[in-house]
């Protein structure tokens, strides 16, 4: 590289990871995505903080566990203290963050961000920090107005705004993949190569309301489904998890009715359009990349804050330390150290994304970060082959529901709580997660050792989080 490299950061909300091509999925239409993967070092078993929206999102941009950055349930604001890579970067940075934050102040810009595009009203307003910021409007909303809609809801502080149902249920170009699509290819075009750029795009979909412009795509009946799916946990299984999935049988799932069997799978046919709604975004921007002259000197990230049960394990949603929650798609192009597309064999946590990206862009990677440089992996120079995985699940205030989970290198999965069942799965013999073991005399050793690790890991991270004796 003869100068410093952009940063272009594509994520979704609650894409799970065997919804692309690199993960074995033929059926779902994302060839942008998919061609991105391709010239890309693909992450073969990748993995949130945690499985719900503002603690993975404020890891994912902060570099910090869940526990650390203090935002551990949904609408807790990103302490000011806590610095996102957007303020870890040099002042050469034209910095820009476009779509949904879920971290505060939703419609202004902030953290260092020059250029901020809001996509998200409604629920988050209660969390906004200053009571004048409940005159603004997203940039999203506005754009609505302009092309002659009217806020269909109101929200508790009197103000009119359009809800997720509303949007969800527009043409293809009014929705907010194709508003945000539109927007971030303008910025690009503007990106001449004088100053380099970070720019985050962050799409809502495939996040409910699991509807769509694009929802007659797939055939509900086609798709194919796995050995977990409709299958309530059984009663070994966590109380949280039973729970849940009781919770959604009875009582649908955002709306949508979950009667009969064709119901889950319409859900997962829309569920694959909203995909399909975002490639046709993605498409766009890289285009934009492409046209700007920057694309071989851009590094971009494909990935997600957390996964989707879409009916596996009879359950909708995240929060569950299942692989179809925890695990997410996750793949970088860094073109000047292989345009050929790898497959990064082991397990890899987000917690890495930051210090992995402020290495290759070459700024300081500061000490407080809780991750790793993965430059050394794609490289060639070092494997995952002995990496093992670490996922919290936080409820500051029900001590029930606070969960540890290791994933161990060698595929074995133990999930901790001090007040609940305790889980453990043989993701190589069992990868559907169906049989917990944690009660098998044969695995008391493992057990032991595993419990360690997550020991281990809470002494070096300053979790307090009890786990059982």
């Amino acid at each position: 590289m003869s100068k410093q490299p952009n940063l272009l950061i594509l994520w979704t909300d609650q894409q799970r990871a065997d919804t692309l091509a690199c993960y074995g999925n033929d059926y779902t239409e994302a060839p942008n995505i998919n061609k991105l993967a391709e010239s890309s070092f693909v992450f073969e078993n990748a993995y949130c903080c945690q499985p719900v929206c503002t603690p993975s999102r404020a890891s994912i941009l902060s570099g910090l566990w869940p526990h650390t950055h203090g935002s551990v349930t949904n609408n807790i604001p990103l302490d000011r203290r806590v610095k996102t890579i957007a303020e870890m970067v040099s002042d050469d940075y034209l910095c820009a963050y476009f779509g949904k934050w879920h971290l505060g102040d939703e419609v202004v810009a902030q953290r260092n961000c020059r250029e901020w595009i809001s996509i998200e009203d409604g629920i988050y307003r209660p969390h906004y920090s200053k009571p004048e910021y409940l005159e603004l409007r997203s940039s999203y909303h506005h754009f609505l107005v302009k092309n002659g809609y009217s806020p269909d809801d109101v929200d508790d502080s009197g103000g009119a705004v359009f809800s997720r149902h509303f949007a969800s249920a527009l043409a293809e170009p009014y929705t907010k993949a194709s508003f945000l699509g539109d927007v971030s290819a303008e910025f690009l075009s503007r990106q001449s190569g004088d100053r380099p750029f970070l720019l985050n795009v962050n799409f809502l979909e495939p996040h409910p309301p699991v509807f769509g412009p694009l929802n007659n795509l797939y055939e509900p009946n086609d798709l194919p489904v796995g050995d977990a799916y409709l299958k309530p946990p059984g009663s070994d299984a966590s109380e949280r998890n039973r729970l849940d999935s009781e919770g959604y049988v009875n009582g649908g799932f955002k709306n949508y009715p979950l009667k009969t069997e064709w119901d889950w799978r319409r859900l997962r046919a829309n569920y694959c359009g909203l995909i399909t709604l975002v490639d046709r975004a993605v498409g766009k921007i890289i285009s934009a990349l492409e046209e700007s002259g920057q694309m071989e000197n851009t590094i971009i990230v494909y990935t997600s804050d957390h996964g989707e049960m879409m009916g596996d394990h009879a359950q909708m949603g995240k929060g569950v330390l299942y692989e179809e929650s925890t695990r997410i798609p996750f793949f970088m192009r860094v073109p000047w150290l292989s345009e050929n597309g790898e497959m990064i064999h082991g397990r890899v946590s987000q917690i890495d994304l930051v210090p992995t990206l402020l290495d290759l862009m070459e700024q300081p990677v500061g000490e407080h970060l809780q991750g790793r440089s993965l430059q050394p992996v794609l490289k060639g120079e070092e494997n995952l082959q002995g990496n093992d995985v670490i996922i919290e699940w936080n409820e500051p205030d029900n001590e029930k529901q606070q969960w540890r989970t290791i994933v161990s290198a060698d595929g074995w999965k133990l999930n901790l709580c001090a007040h609940d069942r305790c889980e453990l799965y043989d993701l190589n013999s069992d990868p559907c997660e169906l049989t917990n073991r944690f009660k098998d005399a044969s695995q008391i050793d493992r057990i032991d050792k595993l419990t360690e690790r997550i020991r281990s890991w809470q002494a070096n991270t300053g979790d307090i989080v009890t786990l059982p004796s």
